[in-house]
């Protein structure tokens, strides 16, 4: 967990505060390797146990996400012969509809 705790701040430049994980990660071991790259966990844990597929409480937002960034042509196949052209390309995606939706806020703000 240390490792990726680190890769994690690293390409995101220490901006990441609290990250989701599943129970995979319970314990005192990774809590303390997140907190010493910075970052808090949030064990996102079922209510009880069930059997078959059960949607974890978090989970829509990645859903969310990858939805978002299915809809840009381009992130749909992987046409990109350089991973730093495919990361380029996905953060202007996001950043694209960030702004849309800030917009979208500041208009009814206004």
């Amino acid at each position: 967990m240390g490792e990726l705790a680190h890769q994690v701040q690293e390409a995101t430049k220490q901006s990441v505060q609290v990250a989701f994980v599943d129970q995979g990660y319970t314990g005192e071991g990774p809590a303390e390797a997140a907190q010493a790259e910075g970052m808090r966990l949030e064990v996102v844990k079922l209510p009880e146990a069930k059997k078959g597929f059960v949607l974890l409480p978090r989970h829509w937002v990645v859903e969310r996400s990858f939805a978002w960034a299915a809809r840009f042509r381009r992130l749909a196949r992987d046409y990109e012969r350089l991973p730093e052209t495919l990361a380029g390309l996905t953060s202007l995606a996001f950043a694209i509809l960030m702004l849309k939706n800030f917009v979208h806020l500041m208009a009814h703000i206004l």
